[in-house]
């Protein structure tokens, strides 16, 4: 047998410590160090040469690549294919987060089946659900998923065995926390286990051009839970994210090796599984109400794609106390600055009222271009009087108070022109074409009021 050890080691950085430390010396990271246990292996005796021995491989001028062979395949789910930039890439390896119940594995097992039938074998190994319990959940889909291939195993030595005798070309994980290598001793799940599993899956997809999909749990904070190294090593990661209470889904991509980052797919959450939404800006936009004051709209820039959002606000004398500040959707720190600017340089005085701000759809708002809107939501309720229905607004608010221009706003202003907005409320050194808006420049916040006026 061989001997076992133990080490220490940071789950953000991989960095080993002699002993327990409640802060990593390499990184500075909090509560991030934690036991893992290391096996001592023997030296090799007579088990012949080691896998890929004998083998060069030899540089070749990036010319002679033929692009062709690595043909992006189509799931047949045109959200899905959006965010991952036009499909799986054969021979990549695609992490996906979210919070318990949010319809990860739903959406696996729809691509799964559609992907089975554009001819695509798919192996779909579960390490949280039974067989009979994954044909149960296929059963209430629109997608026939009968051709998909299922294996209810943890050990990952008998999912890639299985992976090579089908053969598999594309191999979902789900998840990664519940499969362990026999190479390692430690409980599935632990930094050690993770780390090595993605590493032999990173393996087996380059070396066979399987694509393979692996599901990864996430921690209270809305990370990635494991090991950093973890999202380091996979070629693309997404984030499924939504509020629970809410029938719609987001899904982001915070990396992508062959795409571009941030794009977002919307899904509407059903009885049969998710469905795509084609147009998430009317979506949105649907339950606004006309006439009602503390609301106004905005256009944000999700990767390449532009869409509306609705912010309110509601501003109400404080009862007792310090004044609340609730944002949902929104950083709290940038609320209590775009306050602060409001008052100190526009005069309006929030210091006395409980605001309360939150964004349509359980969006989360990043971009400072939302500044504007976000503003006027909350003049518009302090006032009680509705910014027009038909008014978008774009800007982001500085410090001194003057209002700068936002990137992309001819896409932004062609897809408010596409659902009825007539105007604009941007910088008044706003450049590019209004996609036929009515532009009202601003050049400081103290003008707000009087554009929403008018």
């Amino acid at each position: 047998m061989p001997r076992a050890r133990s080490v220490y080691r940071c789950a953000e950085c991989g960095h080993d410590h002699p002993k327990w430390a409640g802060r990593c010396e390499a990184c500075g990271a909090w509560n991030a160090v934690a036991e893992e246990p290391v096996a001592v292996r023997p030296p090799r005796r007579g088990a012949g040469p080691r896998r890929g021995a004998g083998v060069v491989a030899r540089p070749r001028p990036l010319r002679s690549i033929d692009e062709r062979a690595l043909a992006r395949w189509r799931t047949g789910i045109d959200e899905l294919d959006y965010v991952l930039g036009g499909g799986l890439v054969p021979g990549s390896l695609v992490l996906i987060g979210g919070e318990p119940g949010i319809g990860k594995s739903t959406l696996l097992l729809q691509g799964a089946a559609r992907l089975e039938g554009a001819g695509r074998r798919v192996l779909y190994a579960s390490g949280e659900e039974s067989v009979e319990q994954l044909r149960l959940r296929a059963d209430r889909l629109v997608e026939d998923a009968g051709a998909v291939h299922v294996l209810g195993e943890t050990r990952l030595e008998g999912v890639l065995e299985a992976s090579a005798a089908l053969p598999a070309d594309v191999l979902v994980i789900d998840s990664i926390q519940t499969v362990y290598t026999e190479s390692l001793e430690g409980a599935p799940g632990n930094v050690g286990q993770v780390r090595e599993c993605a590493g032999l899956l990173m393996r087996h997809a380059k070396e066979t051009g399987t694509a393979v999909i692996v599901v990864g749990h996430v921690t209270k904070g809305g990370g990635i839970a494991g090991p950093k190294t973890l999202e380091h090593i996979v070629d693309t990661v997404l984030y499924f994210e939504g509020e629970g209470a809410l029938d719609y889904r987001l899904l982001r991509a915070t990396k992508n090796r062959f795409g571009s980052v941030d794009e977002l797919g919307v899904f509407a959450m059903t009885g049969q599984g998710l469905q795509p939404v084609v147009n998430p800006s009317a979506v949105f936009l649907a339950a606004r109400g006309t006439g009602t004051s503390g609301s106004a709209v905005t256009a944000l820039m999700e990767g390449t794609r532009p869409v509306l959002v609705e912010i309110q606000a509601l501003a109400t004398p404080a009862g007792y106390g310090t004044p609340q500040r609730v944002a949902t959707g929104i950083d709290p720190k940038r609320l209590a600055v775009l306050l602060a600017v409001l008052e100190r340089r526009a005069g309006h005085v929030f210091s006395s009222l409980d605001v309360f701000v939150q964004v349509s759809a359980g969006l989360r708002l990043a971009e400072p271009g939302a500044d504007l809107a976000l503003a006027a939501a909350l003049l518009s309720s302090v006032r009680g009087a509705a910014v027009p229905a038909d008014l978008l607004l774009l800007g982001e608010i500085g410090l001194g108070g003057e209002i700068r221009p936002v990137a992309g706003i001819e896409r932004r202003l062609g897809e408010a022109s596409r659902l009825g907005f007539r105007r604009v409320v941007a910088s008044a050194r706003l450049a590019g074409s209004t996609g036929g808006l009515e532009l009202v420049g601003l050049q400081h916040v103290s003008e707000l009021e009087r554009a929403l006026a008018a």
